[in-house]
């Protein structure tokens, strides 16, 4: 049988709801910061159980989309509900361990190698990618291309065009990590402070220090709800 002739799959009765919801965002005109209706009255105004309900608001709250603040409802992260279908978070949830590692052995020897080989220039571009993320957080933004700005910085520092070429080799998955921790709520702020640490160890020149400044940030990146979702449980 050809690939074209796969069976067909119905749509997961918790992708219907997530469908719904970004229908109900869009026409209530709602925005970041707005409150959804609580589950309950989600569940009876959809003719679904509430594990249903829960199951899709989990999945938003993966992505970042939304906030389940405990005992205060479910509120917008972001003006419109666009959600990645579930093959695509599977891959990512299964990609993303072997990513962190990769970051953790590159970026952290280059943070070392950048202590002991930056010259000005590179202490001023990396200062300058730090200005330009805390404006963007001041801005209530992710600060992803500023995020990237920052570590591309620290990387050229290191003066390693092989280890250089490593990092290039896998910016895409580089990238797609970054989202997934900025997406957590708060972490652009934390993420910034991280920043500010590697680069002061970088500028005093402390090589032991830098690689643990980035090896702390690395494992904080790994610290998101998608490595917890458990997609089995949705059938």
């Amino acid at each position: 049988m050809t690939e074209s002739l796969r069976p067909l799959t119905r749509p997961r009765l918790y992708e219907q709801v997530v469908d719904r919801l970004r229908e109900y965002v869009h026409k209530e005109h709602l925005h970041a910061g707005d409150r959804l209706p609580p589950e309950r009255d989600l569940a009876d105004r959809l003719g679904v159980s509430r594990t249903s309900v829960r199951q899709a608001i989990v999945a938003l709250e993966v992505q970042g989309l939304v906030e389940v603040r405990h005992g205060g409802g479910t509120y917008l992260l972001r003006d419109r509900l666009d959600a990645e279908p579930l093959e695509t978070m599977i891959d990512r949830q299964r990609r993303l361990p072997d990513v962190l590692d990769a970051r953790d052995a590159l970026e952290t020897k280059l943070a070392f190698l950048a202590a002991t080989r930056r010259t000005e220039d590179d202490l001023r571009e990396i200062d300058a990618a730090l200005t330009a993320m805390a404006e963007a957080v001041e801005r209530g933004e992710l600060g992803v291309s500023e995020d990237k700005r920052f570590h591309a910085a620290v990387t050229a520092a290191g003066h390693s065009p092989l280890l250089a070429a490593f990092m290039s080799e896998i910016s895409l998955p580089i990238a797609e990590s970054r989202e997934e921790s900025l997406r957590q709520p708060g972490r652009p702020a934390r993420s910034l402070e991280q920043h500010r640490a590697i680069a002061e160890a970088i500028r005093a020149g402390d090589g032991e220090a830098a690689a643990r400044a980035m090896h702390h940030h690395v494992v904080t990146v790994g610290h998101v709800k998608l490595l917890d979702w458990q997609a089995e449980a949705l059938g």
